[in-house]
């Protein structure tokens, strides 16, 4: 017989003058020794304090950023639409936090759209849906010469008619990227607002830079609990109140055989949010080490949607794969399952007053039992509810993650030398 599911580790954080708890993260096998704990976190702790990496420090330096985008935020008028134009770390993190808190985001504020594929179909799909008059076009582009980000941008500029020496122009266009990159100088030049991610923060690091805040701010998310999210998350792991994320990381980087993590998060929500984690865990952690291949493969899941189709092979395939499972305790709509018996089908009744989002939490909480009962290598993190704070918390929580897996790895996992090959080789080969 099976035995029940057991956490073995379990840490919770509370919000003051709240008696539920904010964030609990749960894991599901036996942890590391002390000695490798303390290794990895002198490493992190030696990184941290060399001021090296810049997304660190994000949380805490949000307040000047605000100020100013809330001083030209005035001057905007008639605003119905925010466009994002930037690939991957410029815009997968505004546009996980976007769908994430989209039910919360202010009424009256403007949409919040992304142009992130050199796809013609798509951008003559979005612009086919707003208006110049009321667009606002954010170029965002860490070193400010992004090939696909500027190449839409031109498609932009020659489908609406206006360029840069137009007396308009600088009311529709805006950038965030590098200060005294390419881009940057374009923008001194035709007058255009500029905002800057600092040097020290990696694109794939920056959602919570200008890259992310001044979109998200724009469009009615509470950029201010956002950034306080973060930086709890932060004052809790520098104090060692968050050593979850260390065993984590130990565990995943000495587990050789069990080199794909699993991210399956329980709600629609989270489905950007998991594109996001892809490209932070791959981009960064599949490096080479000397002549050594190293990395750590991600895979995002929707539940209860992939439980018809992935699970399987997480329980019968290969033990290769650790999973983490993200829910919602408190989602924002509890819609009730009708008491109805339908002919034929009495099956599928269930008792009566159940909603549709706690029949979601029972799926997620019966698949972690399922999957824990396999022996495969589980851990579980519950938010107390899908609002801003909860969402910076998380968004830290797992860039902390990605920092400690490559320090455990001996890697640098704020790189990407083979992206930059490829763009070299499709360079070369565009060369006018």
């Amino acid at each position: 017989m099976q035995s029940e599911a057991k956490f073995i580790y379990n840490y919770k954080i509370y919000l003051e003058n709240e008696g539920m708890p904010l964030f609990t993260n749960r894991l599901y096998f036996d942890t590391s020794d002390a000695k490798k704990t303390q290794i990895l976190w002198d490493k992190i702790s030696a990184q941290y304090s060399s001021k090296a990496v810049g997304y660190y420090d994000l949380p805490d330096s949000g307040e000047k950023l605000l100020l100013d985008i809330e001083a030209w935020r005035e001057g905007l008028k008639n605003l119905q639409n925010v466009v994002v134009i930037g690939v991957g770390g410029s815009s997968l993190g505004a546009k996980a936090l976007y769908s994430m808190l989209f039910h919360e985001k202010k009424s009256g504020t403007p949409n919040l759209r992304f142009l992130e594929n050199i796809d013609p179909i798509t951008i003559k799909k979005t612009l086919h849906d707003i208006g110049l008059e009321d667009s606002l076009f954010l170029l965002v582009s860490k070193s400010g010469t992004t090939l696909d980000t500027i190449s839409i941008a031109k498609i932009v500029m020659v489908h609406f008619g206006i360029f840069p020496n137009d007396k308009n122009f600088a009311n529709h266009f805006a950038a965030v990227t590098d200060e005294g990159s390419a881009l940057d100088k374009f923008a001194n030049e035709y007058g255009l607002k500029s905002f800057f991610i600092p040097k020290n923060v990696g694109g794939r690091f920056s959602v919570l830079s200008a890259a992310g805040v001044v979109p998200l701010t724009l469009c009615g998310i509470d950029t201010v609990k956002l950034l306080q999210g973060g930086a709890k998350c932060k004052e809790d792991f520098f104090a060692r109140k968050l050593d979850t994320l260390l065993e984590k990381a130990l565990i995943y980087t000495t587990k050789g055989a069990q080199n794909i993590n699993v991210l399956f998060s329980y709600s629609d929500i989270f489905r950007e949010f998991n594109a996001w984690y892809v490209q932070l865990w791959a981009e960064s952690l599949g490096k080479k080490r000397g002549d050594e291949r190293v990395g750590l493969t991600p895979v995002g899941l929707i539940g209860a949607i992939d439980q018809h189709s992935f699970l399987q092979l997480i329980m019968e395939g290969p033990k290769d794969k650790s999973v983490t499972f993200i829910r919602v305790e408190k989602m924002a709509d509890d819609t009730p399952i009708p008491d109805l018996s339908l002919k034929y089908i009495e099956k599928a009744d269930i008792k009566t007053g159940i909603s549709a989002a706690t029949l979601l939490n029972e799926q997620a909480l019966a698949t972690i039992k399922s999957i824990v009962n396999e022996g495969v290598l589980t851990d579980e993190i519950t938010l107390e509810r899908a609002d801003a704070f909860c969402a910076g918390y998380l968004i830290y929580y797992f860039e902390l993650l990605t920092s400690l897996c490559g320090l455990s790895l001996e890697i640098d996992a704020y790189g990407q030398p083979g992206v930059e090959i490829g763009k070299k080789i499709l360079l070369d080969k565009l060369k006018r």
